[in-house]
C-alpha cells in the first residue's frame, strides 16, 4: 500500500516585526540616502521623503512586510506621516 503525501502548500512564513521594520527603513533611506537615519517623528510627508508618487510603491511594500493587505479606505495620510505612526498602525496592531 502507498502512502499519501500532503501535497497541500504549507504557509507563507511570517516576517519577525523588527527585521520588517528595518526593511521599512531601508526602503525610505533608499529613497532619500542623503538622510542617513530617519528619527521616529520626523515627517515623511511634510518632508517629501513619502510622495504621491512613491506612496503606492510604499503601500506594496508595507502589504509584504506585515503580510496583511492595506484597505485604502481604512487608512489615511496620519498613519504614514512618521515612523512612530507607521510601526504603530501597521506592525504593532494599534
Amino acid at each position: 500500500m502507498s502512502e499519501l503525501t500532503d501535497t497541500t502548500a504549507s504557509p507563507v512564513p511570517s516576517v519577525p516585526q523588527e527585521p520588517a521594520k528595518d526593511l521599512v527603513v531601508e526602503y525610505l533611506l533608499a529613497k532619500r540616502p542623503e538622510l542617513g537615519t530617519i528619527d521616529p517623528d520626523y515627517d515623511l510627508i511634510d518632508n517629501r521623503v513619502l510622495d504621491s508618487l512613491g506612496f503606492v510603491n510604499f503601500l506594496y511594500v508595507l502589504e509584504e512586510q506585515t503580510g496583511r493587505e492595506i484597505a485604502l479606505e481604512e487608512v489615511s495620510p496620519e498613519d504614514f506621516r512618521t515612523l512612530r505612526r507607521i510601526r504603530a498602525r501597521f506592525f504593532d496592531g494599534e
